[in-house]
């Protein structure tokens, strides 16, 4: 039995972790012929920091911007690389984390295979997604790498 995977996810949010991660989805894509989907993930400390006006928006999206530009470069066909963003948490769902972003974005996109970093290893720009990786683990629909 052949896996068919036509989309990989990759959930980042600018660590090394997540870039280590990246370089394992582009693999995995490219070994399926398969589109590759970045999902940027903000965590707590940026969107509140962008909310109160501490942390420049247009900082945030050119560094977000330029992380996923590193992760198409390095795809032999950076054409089939998408990406978004999303906040990783709600001040008003409780439900709203990094790892039901992640999954949610899975379903929306339909996507065949997740590539996850295990914890993250940056400081404030990378705390989004330190625990999702056992959560989507534990609830993922599709196969899930955890790298």
């Amino acid at each position: 039995m052949t896996l068919a995977v036509d989309t990989v996810l990759v959930p980042v949010d600018g660590s090394e972790a997540a870039a280590d991660a990246a370089e394992y989805a582009v693999a995995i894509a490219e070994r399926y012929d398969a589109d590759l989907h970045v999902l940027y993930v903000l965590g707590e400390t940026v969107a509140r920091g962008m909310e109160a006006g501490d942390i420049d928006r247009t900082d945030v999206a050119d560094e977000s911007q330029l992380f996923v530009e590193d992760v198409a470069a390095m795809a032999e066909d950076p054409t089939r690389v998408e990406s978004s963003m999303a906040y990783g948490f709600s001040t008003v769902r409780k439900t709203r984390h990094p790892g039901s972003v992640v999954l949610d974005t899975a379903e929306e996109l339909s996507v065949d295979f997740i590539v996850i970093p295990r914890e993250s290893l940056a400081g404030e720009h990378g705390d989004a997604l330190e625990k999702a990786a056992e959560y989507v683990l534990l609830y993922a629909s599709q196969p899930v790498l955890s790298v």
